[in-house]
């Protein structure tokens, strides 16, 4: 708006300025000098369309207040399906709650919106381009495995919406290798998008955590990019070798560690690249997975030549003794 408003005053002075300077012109110069003041007035009205366009894509108080009430009927919502007594029964307060979601976002220029109270309850992620966000929760329903919830909003006037089931329980032990399209989906709790670009194409790592095991729990890193038909998952940009077919890189970075263990895994600006735990057995074992714990070491993945290319022992810490104090 501050652009829009100093482009009319400026346009407004030069145009002031021509008037002034017609007094003692020949013909053929003001001719020259009223068409150059046509060229002015025929810029300025491209100055109040492109600005009142602009104002247009704004969320009108009409918009907010349904918004606002809509964000306060979710919170209701978010509630009982968090925390319904009936486990069994919070399942459904989901789908309600997933029904009255996208009731709320078919409000003309929602993505506008930033709902910031019901963030507190549920994850809205964005994509580090702003080319899309996430609406994500997860279910813990009683004696069944956690479900995971999602919806991506493109950032448009009218609603554009792509939703996620989740397909945790189908792909069993293909986790690291199976591309998935038609809205299924790798469940996970998202908590970053970071975009990367190869040959042209955006592929944007979705950094989740399932919780869903029985015995162990996973750091999910999971490629994702948008096609004709919606979204697909999976994409062998990782320079890791599949456990299934070693001849094939894998479509998905996983940690798997024991389950009820805190392991970080997350983008780090300073070293640009990808930062986690280095994993180890406590059994001694590297075939049980459920027994990975972090071993006091980070590796990484840092993006070169389009593809995340694994980096060992970047961050030594050094374990103290009982009574030993640190030196730095």
């Amino acid at each position: 708006m501050h652009k829009f408003i100093l482009c009319i005053v400026l346009l407004m002075v030069f145009h002031v300025s021509l008037t002034e300077n017609y007094l003692g012109l020949s013909y053929r110069k003001m001719r020259y000098q009223m068409k150059q003041t046509r060229l002015t007035t025929s810029l300025i009205a491209l100055c109040l369309f492109f600005g009142f366009n602009s104002s247009a894509q704004s969320i009108s108080p009409r918009e907010l207040v349904n918004l606002r009430k809509m964000e306060d009927s979710l919170i209701v919502s978010a509630d009982s399906m968090f925390s319904a007594f009936i486990p069994d029964m919070r399942i459904a307060y989901s789908e309600r709650f997933a029904r009255q979601l996208v009731h709320a976002l078919k409000i003309p220029n929602s993505y506008r919106y930033p709902f910031d109270t019901l963030r507190k309850m549920i994850n809205i992620v964005y994509a580090d381009d702003n080319s899309f966000r996430i609406f994500n929760w997860e279910i813990i329903p009683g004696n069944i495995p956690n479900r995971y919830y999602a919806a991506l909003q493109l950032p448009q006037e009218k609603l554009k919406l792509i939703g996620l089931n989740d397909y945790t329980q189908q792909i069993g032990n293909g986790v690291e290798d199976s591309v998935l399209s038609g809205g299924k989906w790798y469940g996970a709790l998202i908590y970053r998008v970071k975009s990367t670009t190869v040959k042209g194409q955006k592929i944007y790592n979705l950094f989740g955590r399932n919780t869903s095991g029985p015995v162990s729990d996973k750091k999910v890193i999971d490629p994702m990019y948008f096609t004709k038909t919606g979204v697909t998952f999976g994409a062998p940009i990782f320079g890791i070798a599949s456990r299934n077919n070693p001849q094939k890189r894998v479509n998905r970075f996983v940690l798997e560690y024991k389950k009820g263990v805190s392991v970080s895994m997350n983008w780090s600006e300073e070293r640009q690249m990808i930062v986690f735990d280095k994993l180890v057995s406590i059994a001694n074992d590297p075939n049980r997975r459920y027994t990975y714990v972090p071993s006091g070491v980070y590796d990484g993945l840092i993006w070169d030549n389009e593809i995340w290319n694994y980096q060992h022992d970047l961050i030594d810490i050094k374990i103290l003794e009982d009574g030993e104090a640190p030196t730095e």
